[in-house]
């Protein structure tokens, strides 16, 4: 068996070679992924996938694609909001270990099989970092929602009270990679916490979503910034539904 642990604990890969470590990656880790998600937030992400479906603010029966897809946690529950929703995500190990019920396929976001502005919104969860090329990724986004459509991400974030980042820095960097190496993948829970060298600043991600093509963009941390919720709206016609909880600034 080839060994996984050499590319992780390297450079972070770039390009193609990236793209191909995160495939390969997500698929190993896919049967224990939900498992070490809830042990990892000590059950806080359910909530913050909550939030981030509530966001959208749009109207029962509306369209949603689950990007980045997973397991489908953020899809499942955009279905007991009763939207109707379409899972994506480059891992097939991830998309073998959900639960039936949504409807999913293969794809790479920066090639999503679907046409222009099909989709009512958006949701995503902690895959920002992961995309190879993440302008182009957010421009591939934008290209499938509606003009007044409604985008969600649900990313991790540096809290800014000093004593907690400190907490989150120990938990995430040294707790995180124990865990994995107990439970799941070690290479993969090891390259993980350093993935977030990929994630822009703030600043960084309003203007990458501004020029995608949304605009009112917002941002809230979650539990003192353990996790960020990022919305923003198609530009275009104004949503029929509002912009919904979670509008920003």
């Amino acid at each position: 068996m080839a060994d996984r642990s050499r590319p992780m604990d390297g450079e972070l890969p770039t390009g193609p070679a990236k793209t191909a470590r995160v495939r390969e990656m997500f698929d190993v880790i896919a049967p224990r992924y939900d498992l070490v998600n809830r042990i990892m937030t000590l059950g806080l992400d359910q909530g913050w996938r909550r939030a981030t479906v509530d966001a959208l603010g749009l109207a029962p029966g509306s369209s949603v694609l689950d990007l980045a897809c997973g397991t489908g946690d953020l899809g499942r529950i955009a279905g007991r909001r009763g939207y109707g929703t379409v899972g994506a995500d480059l891992s097939w190990g991830m998309l073998a270990a959900r639960r039936p019920g949504q409807p999913v396929l293969q794809a790479d976001v920066l090639q999503l099989p679907f046409g222009d502005g099909v989709f009512d919104g958006l949701v995503c969860g902690y895959a920002l970092r992961n995309f190879t090329d993440l302008g182009a990724s957010l421009g591939e986004a934008a290209r499938v929602v509606r003009p007044g459509g409604r985008l969600a991400v649900l990313e991790v974030a540096r809290p800014p009270n000093r004593i907690l980042r400190l907490g989150h820095r120990l938990w995430f960097e040294h707790a995180v990679p124990l865990l994995g190496r107990v439970l799941s993948d070690p290479a993969a829970y090891r390259y993980l916490p350093r993935s977030t060298a990929y994630l822009p600043d703030e600043a960084g991600l309003r203007r990458l979503l501004h020029d995608a093509g949304f605009s009112t963009v917002g941002r809230r941390l979650l539990h003192g910034g353990l996790s960020q919720l990022l919305t923003a709206t198609r530009a275009g016609l104004p949503a029929t539904a509002g912009a919904g909880p979670g509008a920003g600034s």
